[in-house]
């Protein structure tokens, strides 16, 4: 009863509905399958999971217009060489 109460603001769905969204986890469920099918289910390939969460953010990055936002973050920030003695 405790979710209900404190989640009650989120859970007009007769709103959601007039404004044509999903209220159901279906269509996210199987657009994630789609996704993660497409890149990572191909003929001959086999992931770590590792592996797969990588290939998965880059191509979210990279479907969000991120990437080189991302990119910049992840490259080591140049050291100074120290000077000769």
């Amino acid at each position: 009863m405790a979710y209900f109460e404190n989640n009650r603001d989120k859970m007009r769905y007769w709103e959601y509905q007039k404004q044509g969204l999903f209220i159901g986890s279906g269509v996210v469920e199987a657009g994630c399958r789609s996704v993660v099918g497409q890149r990572l289910k191909q003929s001959g390939m086999l992931w770590s999971l590792p592996g797969a969460e990588n290939i998965l953010d880059i191509r979210c990055v990279l479907e969000n217009g991120q990437f080189n936002e991302c990119w910049k973050q992840r490259l080591p920030v140049p050291q100074a060489l120290p000077k000769a003695a």
